[in-house]
């Protein structure tokens, strides 16, 4: 059988071509299933491509761009399977690459100044030389060491991001390479790579070579090997970062990345972190980083030089803005050097903080702060360097910021007037001529800080006798303050629920159930659908779901009014033990627990959580009574002729007792039929068959009838619509009774009238 099963299989096409005596390399690369097929280390199509003059083909298709005319599977197709074909990391593949030195000199033509260097063959090349440099990392590093010019030509092309990602691998500047091989590459520690890459800033005016500059001196300060980063963290080296940074003809963008450079070496993990980082550590207390202490001095030298570019009273250049106009705009220049002083800061130099407070740079940043009122990336900062100033071991810098500074007094003024001015020359923001001035964008982070200085006042009695000593702070802080921290804890929001749901003593797991926002439609469609479809009913009545099927759509169990005021009433229950969707109420309680949780609800200190499940151990408690009156009434219940007793002999001398089976009458009106299922009371049931029990049959179902002696369930309007209730206690009664002497419940309709009469 496998014999001829294997005789149904195709041969791969790639062994298809692989049998022909004539067959070409375009041929093989034409063939989709070739790299599945080198993958799966075909020995035939291996053995081929590892041959020297395939793969000197394959790396023409990489390294050379494809001719004006040529057909677009050789400008796109064939280069792309070329490079897949060599990252399958095939060893006989590679391995004929990388010792063979006139193939890697081809390879390695791709870097000369007077090729074309097109992005989508940067990214082929830089595969192939990532994955050699990963797959054969001893000989491949000999190679390079013996053509140092190659590591030259990167940082000339750093400008390609795929170029500058195979510089980056090369240095040594990522997490797992160097570890590996260290020997390997301890040669590159000794070249001037950092200098002809920190000389790119003056050599090009292109932003993006800036931007994979400054990315790649980063990448060296967080993983690069010991002796690169001694070299990077050196004041020599800072020195000639900023000479390039803040030489006049330089663009912008050479500040901006170089100042990117300074905030990775004084803070490695913040640019790894983004964000996210930064303002989690602002919000933690006494909170540093660690930096060289000769790193941050040789930036300190420089620190004047950027001071004077905080300065924007000379500059001319307008932005009109929706709510006004900014004169000048702030710059990205700007904030970066703001971003600069807030990392300097949090080192905890005390070096630093007396040249901030001679050159009076903490001063000039909180005008800023004032003076650009929307300007969320320049709050974010000045904010930071505020508590980094305040939660500082130096009293110097607090009292500066307090007194010299005036910051409490400042923030009471914008307080004051918290609306933009319009036609002011003094301040870069203005609000636009003609329209109302719009509230200030500041009053978050003012609230923010304003809580940390009280807080920090507690342990701090600096801080406490300079807050106690301005009456105005203290006014605000009662009458402004108090009331817009509690307007905004967000641990009173109600949130359209009752505030009872927070009093509650509730674990995490039940607060995150209790707490979510339903969707009360979804649930209410799923709910009807649910007992549409009798998943929710006993095996007893699947008669009745199916029948229930071929009524109309509006004809169900449960329809979406009914299922929204369930989901309404568990959503706004105060039931303590609740821990399922459907536990709020006892509408979905099953037959045999019907009486225990009508009899525990009513007995337990708790309330019902809702009018509608008090409802229902209400109704729950009137079947016993209903069942007790309808005693008196057994021998006037209306019966049918053919329900008349018999005699029958069944060898003894008790009595024989019956049990009458009533069906009713089949409606064909949709609207006479109620959501849940229900017949109408005011029908009459029509009489039907009989069944009879024994005295010892009756004694074996007594119990799950009720305590009494004898239940009587007559045509009565409440005992009718109990009798059809799918949770009606009434109906696992009679499943039981008619179970001890055969009866089928499933041979029913969908509304049964029962009567149990003793003779």
């Amino acid at each position: 059988m496998f014999w001829r099963m294997a005789g149904l299989s195709t041969a791969s096409p790639v062994e298809t071509i692989l049998d022909r005596e004539n067959f070409t390399l375009e041929e093989l690369l034409d063939e989709d299933e070739i790299i599945q097929e080198c993958k799966a280390l075909n020995s035939r199509l291996i053995n081929f491509l590892s041959g020297k003059s395939q793969v000197e083909q394959l790396i023409r298709y990489i390294v050379e761009e494809a001719p004006e005319d040529a057909e677009k599977k050789r400008t796109f197709k064939f280069p792309f399977i070329a490079c897949e074909i060599f990252t399958c990391e095939v060893d006989n593949i590679l391995k004929t690459l990388v010792e063979d030195e006139e193939l890697m000199n081809l390879l390695f033509s791709f870097l000369e100044p007077n090729h074309s260097h097109c992005n989508l063959l940067a990214g082929y090349f830089s595969k192939v030389v990532v994955c050699l440099l990963l797959r054969k990392t001893g000989p491949f590093m000999q190679y390079v060491q013996a053509h140092q010019e190659i590591v030259k030509k990167l940082v000339e092309l750093i400008g390609i991001t795929s170029i500058m990602e195979v510089l980056i691998r090369l240095i040594g500047a990522d997490e797992h390479m160097y570890v590996n091989h260290v020997d390997a590459m301890q040669w590159i520690e000794d070249t001037d790579v950092l200098e002809m890459i920190v000389d790119k800033f003056s050599s090009s005016d292109c932003p993006e070579v800036h931007a994979n500059t400054a990315e790649t001196l980063c990448a060296i300060t967080r993983f690069a090997p010991a002796g690169l980063s001694a070299k990077i963290s050196s004041p020599s080296f800072i020195g000639r970062l900023f000479s390039h940074a803040l030489e006049d003809s330089r663009p912008k963008s050479v500040l901006v990345n170089s100042l990117s450079i300074c905030i990775s070496l004084l803070d490695p993990k913040r640019i790894s972190f983004g964000a996210y980082h930064s303002f989690n550590r602002q919000m933690t207390n006494g909170s540093t980083v660690s930096a060289n202490p000769e790193t941050v001095e040789g930036m300190l030298e420089s620190l004047g030089d950027l001071l004077k570019l905080l300065d924007v009273s000379s500059a001319e250049n307008l932005l009109p803005t929706t709510y006004g106009k900014l004169q000048p705009p702030l710059g990205k220049h700007r904030l970066k050097i703001v971003e600069f002083m807030s990392v300097l800061l949090t080192v905890g130099s005390e070096a630093a903080e007396n040249r901030l407070i001679d050159f009076g740079a903490v001063q000039r940043i909180i005008n800023l702060f004032f003076e650009y009122p929307y300007n969320n990336f320049l709050h974010h900062h000045v904010e930071n360097i505020i508590m980094s100033c305040l939660e500082s071991k130096s009293s110097s810098i607090r009292e500066h910021i307090l007194r010299d500074c005036d910051f409490v007094g400042k923030v009471i003024q914008a307080e004051k007037h918290f609306t933009l001015e319009a036609g002011t020359n003094k301040q870069p923001t203005s609000a636009a001529e003609g329209k109302s001035p719009p509230r200030i964008g500041s009053i978050g982070h003012l609230t923010r800080i304003s809580n940390k200085l009280i807080q920090l006042g507690n342990n701090n009695s600096v801080i406490q006798e300079h807050l106690q000593g301005n009456s105005e702070w203290t006014d605000w802080y009662m009458n402004v303050l108090s009331n817009r921290n509690a307007v905004e804890n967000v641990s009173q929001w109600a949130c359209g629920r009752p505030t009872a749901l927070h009093d509650r003593n509730r674990d995490s797991d039940e607060d995150d159930y209790q707490d979510r926002d339903y969707d009360v439609a979804a649930l209410a469609n799923n709910l009807s659908q649910a007992f549409r479809y009798g998943i929710y009913n006993n095996d007893d009545d699947m008669e009745e779901v199916d029948r229930s099927l071929e009524r109309d759509d509006e004809d169900v169990y449960f329809d979406d009014e009914s299922a929204e005021v369930v989901i309404s009433s568990l959503r706004l229950g105060d039931d303590h033990e609740s821990g399922s969707l459907f536990t709020n109420s006892n509408w979905f309680a099953f037959e045999e627990d019907r009486d225990r949780v009508a009899n525990e609800r009513s007995t337990g200190s708790l309330a019902s959580p809702s009018p509608n499940a008090e409802e229902d151990i209400k109704s729950a408690s009137e079947d016993y009574k209903t069942a007790s009156e309808d005693e008196d009434l057994a021998d006037t219940a209306t019966s049918s002729p053919e329900a008349e007793p018999k005699s029958e002999p069944v060898g003894t001398d008790k009595a024989v007792e019956w049990v009458e089976w009533r069906e009713s009458l089949d409606t064909s009106d949709p609207s006479e039929v109620l959501p849940n299922g229900e017949l109408d009371a005011a029908e009459s049931p029509s009489p039907s068959s009989s069944v009879a029990l024994t005295k010892d049959e009756q004694m074996d179902a007594a119990p799950l009838a009720s305590p009494d002696e004898n239940l009587s369930v007559g045509p009565s309007d409440q005992t009718q619509t109990e009798s059809n209730s799918p949770s009606s206690p009434a109906s696992s009664y009679v499943d039981a009774a008619l179970a001890e002497v055969g009866g089928d419940s499933n041979t029913t309709d969908d509304n049964k009238g029962i009567e149990q009469m003793s003779s």
